[in-house]
């Protein structure tokens, strides 16, 4: 039996012989090295080398013992055996033949790599009767070893941590006999990460377990703090068509805060330790990759995901002295890759929506949970935890499992998406809020709260227990109509998760949800900057628009990220989007809005839609969104995007919008665009055929058409007990509307709710020959047997 093995020797067959991690790490350095693909070089002692050192030094019956009275339930016990059974293999001398391999092994891969500072000495166990088992995150690693004699004190550490206490706790949970797991050794050349920076990037989204994303999180410094949790990291999603395509694939990038950084402090007689040391605040307001190491980075991930034919977690390293990226380690994604996708979703919603939260911070999963809020410091506080409680600590390690198990939601003041506590909250399927800044300060120890992560990225945290809704979707029961069923969104953050409901699309994305929340500026405001009269409103857009040299492409980056991740999460589904269609008054909210828009009696009824688009009050900002759909569907491939017009009250007016959207690189049917156009006046109806000449399609926008063919204002209070798509005038229009469309082979869709509210207008419409209905998410179960049903009634 081979002591040691290089890595160019080594691959996924070799597991029982280096463990799981050293066996990737061959594997990933034989194969993919070719491909591009920068993997350090190393070794790894074996199996039969820790073996051979427990049974020269007489080990074996000492260490049985120590762990034979272990109970489950004695955390003191514990912790006596475990610093028993580490002094035992600390004291313990390596056999020579072992001490020459490993200095054999570290002088070669000096030879192979000349500019070899220092080595990274990993942990890999393995266990005799299962081979392939994985003991993540058990085990320690160190860094920056930079001689034959802290090499070989790190090999025994390495070899003593497989008695950490976590990781005699995770033996026993597991039922592995602790005498049959034994460890190997990897020894890497040290990526000098603590002069850059490091990270981790799955090939799935790890919330929502959607498959055609990759998320890329980053630090400056070791990548230890990304993997604890102890920062709040960069934050990046990278769309996979787009990379395989040669297109642009970053759909979104958030600074973190970066507090710390994990680098190396010298201490007396030259050695040196890990310092988490104040990040230099230039740094923190940095991200930690360049674009186009980005792309490098994910189209590595993407040779990475093909070769495993699985999603993986992959742990990559910048190198400050030579500034190249490299991959250190990949491990199969094990939440959602080895889960059957549901037959039923689950949805939760707060019943009154919440008040304003407490505190907020990165949300994990989709639930809704409450209970006592229990702040602890430690693991050892645990039995201050009871069953259904809500843990609140500063941050967690693999020592603090056992303890989340007992917790019906999860909180901690640091981390991010990749933290330990997100990764084991998915694991266990709980409620998680990582990144609550000071959550153990602004919670009081017994507190009742309510923990909502149903809002999408952000999770929220309430005083007192709320009530919510859990509604469940039956995939398998609920059916698939012929009429096509689409989705009414506007918020992205939601958008992987509501990919999973059973839909043809989405049938009207919103873009004022993303103006308003995410952009926050007037476009007029952005273009004319140097000229606003407001003081305050250029205070507040220099604050927005830090980090952009043009404040018209702060505009055009935002917009353009948030419709291509809805578009993404449905490719190649299409998605309509919607230009924008505030009204003057909700246009004038937007900072510096007031400036640039008139004060109207009725905006409901004035400057709105298309009517803006040619208008020389608005032309400029029409020309940005345009702008930010084109950078969609041509520089980042999505061309499953259709575009559609608001209010269009002409057929001339429609002519116009177009012109101006053709001047800025989105003509009609180029790179195969389809302009749509919203049915909402009735003179979209009257000249239904007229409008299918310039448009490739319609949608009826109900809420509108209901008060135009009514002669009612929606907002008013006086006449809501008139307002009713189910008033035969309307439906008479509905009806109108769908029969032009169809006799000039146009589709027509409808976006309402009242499909789901009322089975009789559900069944109306598919007697129309509607060929689909939106919905907004909540109501999309409910909206599809209305139809089902609809269907059956009309064959």
């Amino acid at each position: 039996m081979e002591l040691i093995y290089k890595f160019e020797d080594l691959d996924n067959s070799n597991v029982k012989e280096v463990g799981g991690k050293n066996a990737s790490l061959g594997e990933m350095f034989q194969q993919l090295s070719s491909k591009g693909i920068n993997v350090p070089d190393g070794f790894a002692t074996s199996a039969e080398a820790y073996w051979r050192f427990i049974r020269e030094n007489e080990l074996e019956d000492q260490l049985k013992e120590t762990l034979s009275s272990l109970n489950d339930d004695d955390s003191t016990e514990l912790k006596k055996a475990g610093k028993k059974c580490r002094k035992l293999l600390m004291k313990a001398t390596i056999p020579e033949d072992i001490e020459k391999a490993i200095f054999d092994g570290y002088n070669e891969l000096k030879k192979r790599e000349e500019s070899l500072e220092s080595v990274a000495v990993r942990s890999s166990a393995t266990a005799e009767d299962l081979p392939d088992a994985s003991f993540a995150g058990q085990h320690e690693t160190y860094l920056n070893i930079k001689n034959e004699d802290e090499l070989l004190e790190a090999w025994k550490k390495c070899v003593a941590s497989l008695f950490t206490n976590r990781a005699i706790k995770y033996r026993e949970e597991n039922d592995f006999e602790h005498m049959n797991v034994a460890l190997s050794v990897g020894v890497q050349k040290m990526v000098r990460s603590d002069k850059a920076s490091a990270g981790v990037a799955f090939t799935i989204d790890p919330d929502s377990g959607f498959e055609n994303v990759i998320l890329v999180n980053g630090t400056w410094g070791l990548g230890e703090n990304v993997v604890q949790g102890t920062v709040r990291t960069d934050e990046f999603y990278l769309f996979k068509e787009a990379l395989k395509n040669d297109k642009d694939p970053i759909l979104s990038k958030k600074v973190g805060s970066k507090k710390k950084m994990m680098v190396y402090k010298k201490k007396k007689k030259n050695d040196e330790t890990i310092k988490n040391k104040k990040t230099p605040s230039k740094k923190r307001k940095k991200y930690v990759l360049k674009d186009e190491e980005l792309v490098q980075l994910g189209k590595w991930c993407l040779e990475i995901e093909k070769h495993y034919n699985k999603a993986m977690d992959i742990e990559w390293a910048k190198d400050g002295n030579s500034d190249e990226l490299f991959i250190v380690q990949a491990r199969p994604e094990t939440v959602h890759s080895s889960k059957e996708k549901p037959s039923k979703l689950q949805k939760f919603s707060l019943k009154d929506g919440g008040n304003k939260p407490m505190l907020t911070g990165v949300g994990i999963g989709d639930k809704i949970a409450a209970g006592k809020a229990k702040i602890l410091d430690s693991p050892d506080e645990a039995d201050k935890l009871e069953e259904g409680d809500v843990l609140v600590t500063e941050i967690t390690n693999p020592d603090w499992d056992p303890v989340m198990k007992k917790a019906s939601a999860i909180i901690t003041n640091s981390g991010g998406r990749t933290s330990h506590a997100a990764i084991v909250a998915r694991e266990l399927g709980a409620v998680a809020v990582v990144g609550a800044k000071d959550a153990t300060d602004q919670i009081k120890d017994g507190q009742e709260i309510t923990v909502s992560c149903a809002s999408g990225s952000e999770g929220r945290i309430f005083e007192g227990i709320l009530d919510w809704n859990e509604d469940e979707i039956d995939l398998d029961k609920i059916g698939k109509p012929d009429t096509e069923v689409m989705l009414i969104l506007a918020n992205p953050a939601t958008a992987f998760n509501n990919a999973t409901l059973p839909v043809d699309g989405v049938g009207l994305m919103r873009l004022e949800f993303v103006i308003n929340s995410s952009i926050k500026a007037h476009p007029m405001a952005l273009i004319n900057y140097d000229n606003l009269k407001s003081k305050k409103a250029k205070k507040k857009i220099k604050k927005l628009t830090k980090g952009y040299d043009d404040k018209k492409e702060y505009f055009i980056d935002k917009l353009s990220k948030a419709v291509a991740t809805i578009a993404a999460a449905f490719y190649p589904k299409d998605v309509i989007v919607r230009m924008s269609d505030f009204k003057s008054n909700e246009y004038a909210e937007l900072i510096g809005g007031k400036e640039f828009e008139p004060e109207e009696e009725n905006p409901m009824v004035g400057f709105r839609g298309a009517s803006r688009y040619y208008h020389d009050k608005y032309k400029e900002g029409f020309a940005l969104e345009c702008q930010a759909m084109r950078r969609v569907r041509d520089d980042m491939g999505l061309t499953n995007v259709k575009l559609m017009i608001p209010f269009c009250r002409t057929v001339e007016e429609g002519k116009k919008a177009k012109r101006v959207m053709a001047e800025n690189g989105l003509k009609r049917r180029k790179n195969g665009l389809d302009i749509y156009v919203m049915t909402e006046t009735p003179s979209n109806v009257v000249l239904g055929e007229d409008f299918a000449e310039i448009f490739d399609g319609f949608s009826i926008g109900s809420n509108d058409l209901t008060q135009l063919t009514l002669g009612l204002d929606r907002d008013s209070e006086m006449v809501s007990d008139l307002f009713s798509e189910k008033d035969n005038a309307v439906k008479t229009l509905i009806k109108w509307a769908i029969d032009k469309a169809h006799s000039k082979e146009r589709k027509i869709g409808l976006c309402g709710q009242a499909p789901s509210d009322f089975p009789e207008m559900a069944q109306y419409l598919v007697e129309c020959g509607i060929d689909s209905v939106s919905f907004n998410p909540d109501a999309v179960a409910k909206g599809i047997e209305n139809i089902v049903e609809a269907e059956k009634k009309k064959k």
